[in-house]
């Protein structure tokens, strides 16, 4: 098993300065991919890893579309396509969700668009028992 951390710039142990939370110290073994790309690259290749932490500006444009954030106009992908495309893997492939999602981005309403991905995922796993 590994653990997937997603972000365009920062290690575990930057987050660890604002977020202090144990699992960005570093003895937690870390996977550390850039971009979209990777991303899919580490999960199609390893597989699904335990813990997920992601980013969601994963590149300069995303930096300045914080607050109204239209996702079609990207030509770099951000974290919220990241997360999108790995519960699409899940599903598409019979695997399991990650149980361990954390959003270490700086972009609250990209935060929370993310997290709001996996609690529709989750809860659409509830209602289907």
């Amino acid at each position: 098993m590994y653990n997937l951390f997603l972000d365009d710039i920062r290690i575990p142990d930057d987050v660890l300065k604002y977020w202090d939370n144990p699992i960005y110290e570093s003895s937690t073994q870390w996977v550390i991919v850039r971009n979209y790309d990777q991303f899919v690259k580490a999960i199609t290749e390893q597989g699904i890893p335990e813990m997920i932490s992601f980013d969601h500006d994963l590149g300069p444009e995303h930096y300045f579309h914080q607050e109204n954030i239209s996702y079609d106009q990207f030509t770099e992908k951000t974290g919220f396509h990241c997360a999108k495309w790995f519960i699409n893997y899940c599903i598409d492939n019979n695997k399991e969700v990650t149980k361990l999602i954390y959003v270490h981005s700086m972009n609250p309403v990209g935060s929370k668009n993310i997290l709001s991905l996996f609690t529709a995922y989750q809860k659409s796993i509830n209602d289907s028992k």
